[in-house]
């Protein structure tokens, strides 16, 4: 039913996204403990669920704590905001934990504390995205959120200068498509209305709650811009990779509303998704030879125009 949580790892959507580095799991445990202490929380019994961008530690007491890098900072401020204020229009996100002040930074991370959405981690339905990207869209923002306009491209860009394990040739290309891509998307005329999104919604962001309610987690890359955006991935999911079924994606469209693929930007939207998975995944290169064999696929493909269905999630 897709790739669960693994390309949606680091809000690259969002006008500023993560822009620090992973955050190595001996300074992330450190952090942890830190944290812990200064919000009066027990942390031991900790346990690692996810080391990515942020890394994320599953606590007693129903607890989830998020580290990321002290560059993070902006963004994990704005994430906690945006939590409050879904919480406050009773909207179905997941919370942070009250009474603590957050985000705290300890070292060069900054430490978030959240309420675990569900005991077993389970993901919402393809139909059930549809329906709560629809209610997301339907809400009206906050000034004060002081939400970034969407730059989709930037955190990509801007990551291709500091890759390694890529060639010469291959980082050029990777560069000329982005530039390519962004006058593109530039031109663009959407025909829904401009607002807030998500900014990486899809099946690896929504989990079921231990009710079986859709619950939107990684609020790092809220932003304002067209909805659209927030519609690509299950439609490339589906018409690109395979990794979804037609009645899956059908299910999406009603949930929704709206069928992003009948629009003319989709394929520019769509492009635009792929390269930033590529480029995500090209960080892994140095010391994943998976991820350097997936990776030299995907722009194998890009160059070419290959068939994506051979693409694997990660």
């Amino acid at each position: 039913m897709g790739p669960g949580a693994g390309e949606s790892d680091d809000g690259d959507a969002g006008a500023e996204s993560v822009a620090a580095g992973s955050v190595p799991e001996d300074d992330a445990w450190a952090a942890l403990r830190a944290a812990g202490r200064r919000w009066g929380v027990d942390v031991e019994g900790a346990r690692l669920v996810r080391s990515g961008t942020n890394v994320v530690f599953r606590l007693p007491g129903r607890r989830v704590a998020r580290v990321a890098s002290r560059g993070a900072e902006v963004v994990a401020r704005r994430s906690v905001a945006v939590a409050r204020w879904l919480e406050s229009v009773g909207f179905p996100a997941v919370r942070v934990v009250a009474g603590v002040d957050q985000p705290v930074a300890v070292g060069g991370c900054m430490v978030t504390l959240w309420r675990l959405v569900s005991q077993e981690e389970r993901w919402a339905g393809v139909g059930q995205i549809g329906e709560v990207v629809r209610r997301l869209h339907w809400l009206e923002e906050p000034a004060s959120l002081g939400l970034p306009l969407l730059e989709p491209l930037r955190e990509t860009v801007r990551r291709l200068g500091s890759l390694r394990g890529l060639s010469d040739a291959d980082r050029e290309f990777l560069g000329a498509r982005a530039e390519a891509l962004g006058r593109r998307f530039g031109e663009l005329e959407f025909v829904l209305p401009r607002g807030m999104v998500h900014g990486d919604a899809s099946v690896g962001n929504v989990l079921l709650d231990d009710d079986g309610n859709p619950v939107v987690m990684d609020l790092d890359g809220f932003a304002v811009g067209p909805r659209e955006w927030d519609l690509v991935l299950t439609a490339l999911y589906f018409e690109r990779f395979g990794w979804h079924t037609r009645s899956e994606y059908e299910a999406f469209v009603r949930g929704y509303g709206f069928d992003v693929m009948n629009w003319y930007g989709y394929p520019v939207l769509a492009d635009m998704r792929e390269l930033m998975m590529t480029v995500w995944l090209a960080r892994k290169v140095p010391g994943d030879s998976e991820a350097a064999e997936e990776v030299q696929r995907r722009i194998h493909d890009l160059r070419t125009d290959g068939d994506r269905h051979g693409w694997r999630p990660f």
